[in-house]
């Protein structure tokens, strides 16, 4: 029975996001599935890129599109060479890369200090199709209608952050609420905000949990809609009330985000036990689940499989036509695991791929794993990690690309590219 849900489950996979908006980090549903017609399986800095702008400031933030609008978040000095900052939204105008507006939510000096490769502004923004809310961690919090008006702004509070690190867990929306993540090494808690106004409906005290950079994820299966929030242990929520649903201990250390795919939760943990910590893994959890899992016992309810030697790196593992493939952090190595078992079935390193940061995406039935360097491998589905073809842009990548009918958006960190089709 469970090998048919999940059979059921890994083709919802393969058909998710078709022609939609991509409302935040790695598109609708969090899947970083994009079957939308058109997209160019070849680019580089002369061929299928229809605009490139240069962006001011810095960030990793990955752009988000509503309708003809890309969004996305930037740090940008006041002065050259300033430590005064502006939090700024940016929003263009997809066919052309014209800057429509962009405001700053706060001019000041961070409140928090950020790691040399992090930057003020890696938290990618969130969209309900109304407004478009834009969180730069314990900068600012800023909403603003689709043309830029202010709406509203709030302040979360400044807590530091595990070795300087920084912030760069994204905000999720849901049901009239704004889901905030907010681990660090003093309070660690996770709060909802009403998105007409910012007012809080609801916080919850996260005891034991210390930084982490997941992004909450919004799971709607059969059962139930759910938040779905990382760390060592990961915690399901009620997106009403804030009450816990489930919590599973994964151990190693929580960035990446988890996929949800029909009945069935995917989720990873980085490998730390070098570091002192513990080993994470790969995971899968089933809809329905209740109380404390278990990983350890393979008859857990509430559990599909565990893979405890399946750690994960920091990109965000893609879940597609019944694989999870999973970028390792260094080395240009990708692994492929089958989605129904969690079992590995191969691991290889790609012809001059580099550091993984930006999470993989599907479309139109090719995958694309993007190295730090600008090097994008599209690859053939399945478990040979055939590649297909590898494109190359200058820049320094870490964000994840948006997708939109017809056209890719990648962001570096300083530079949006546009890939398109000529003549589209």
């Amino acid at each position: 029975m469970l090998k048919s849900a999940l059979a059921i489950t890994l083709f919802l996979g393969a058909a998710l996001a078709e022609g939609r908006d991509w409302p935040q980090f790695r598109g609708p549903e969090a899947t970083a599935i994009a079957d939308a017609a058109g997209v160019p399986a070849t680019w580089s800095g002369t061929q299928n890129v229809a605009w490139a702008i240069d962006v001011p400031g810095d960030g990793w933030s990955a752009p988000i599109v509503v309708g003809d609008r890309a969004f996305l978040t930037t740090a940008v000095p006041a002065q050259p060479g300033s430590s005064v900052l502006r939090f700024e939204t940016h929003c263009y105008d997809v066919a052309t890369g014209e800057l429509l507006w962009k405001r700053s939510a706060r001019e000041g000096e961070p409140r928090e200090p950020t790691h040399r490769d992090n930057t003020f502004a890696s938290e990618t923004p969130v969209t309900d199709g109304e407004r478009v809310y834009s969180y730069f961690g314990m900068n600012a919090l800023a909403c603003y209608d689709l043309s830029g008006e202010p709406v509203w702004q709030k302040d979360l509070g400044a807590y530091p952050m595990d070795n300087g690190w920084g912030t760069s867990s994204s905000p999720a929306v849901a049901d009239g609420k704004l889901f905030v993540q907010i681990d660090n090494e003093a309070d660690s808690h996770l709060v909802a905000l009403n998105t007409n106004d910012g007012s809080e409906a609801w916080r919850v005290e996260r005891p034991g949990e210390d930084s982490n950079w997941s992004t909450p994820v919004v799971w709607n299966n059969s059962q139930r809609t759910e938040l779905v929030v990382g760390g060592r242990t990961i915690r399901s929520y009620d997106l009403a009330s804030g009450e816990e649903l489930w919590s599973m201990e994964i151990g190693g250390r929580s960035s990446a985000t988890a996929t949800p795919i029909g009945d069935v939760l995917y989720v990873g943990s980085e490998d730390r036990s070098s570091r002192g910590g513990t080993a994470g893994g790969l995971f899968a959890v089933k809809a329905g689940a209740s109380g404390a899992i278990d990983v350890t016992d393979p008859n857990a309810e509430g559990l599909a499989w565990a893979n405890l030697r399946g750690a994960i790196g920091i990109a965000s593992p893609l879940v597609y036509d019944g694989f999870i493939y999973v970028p390792e952090r260094r080395g240009g190595v990708v692994r492929v695991h089958d989605a129904a078992t969690g079992e590995q079935v191969n691991r290889k390193r790609l012809p001059g791929g580099g550091v993984f940061w930006a999470s993989p995406l599907a479309i139109d039935g090719r995958v694309l794993v993007m190295d730090e360097g600008g090097k994008t491998f599209v690859l053939e589905p399945g478990a040979e990690l055939k590649v297909l073809e590898v494109n190359e842009l200058d820049g320094r990548f870490w964000s994840t690309p948006a997708v939109v009918d017809g056209a890719l958006l990648i962001r570096s960190q300083r530079k949006l590219y546009c890939v398109r089709a000529a003549g589209l």
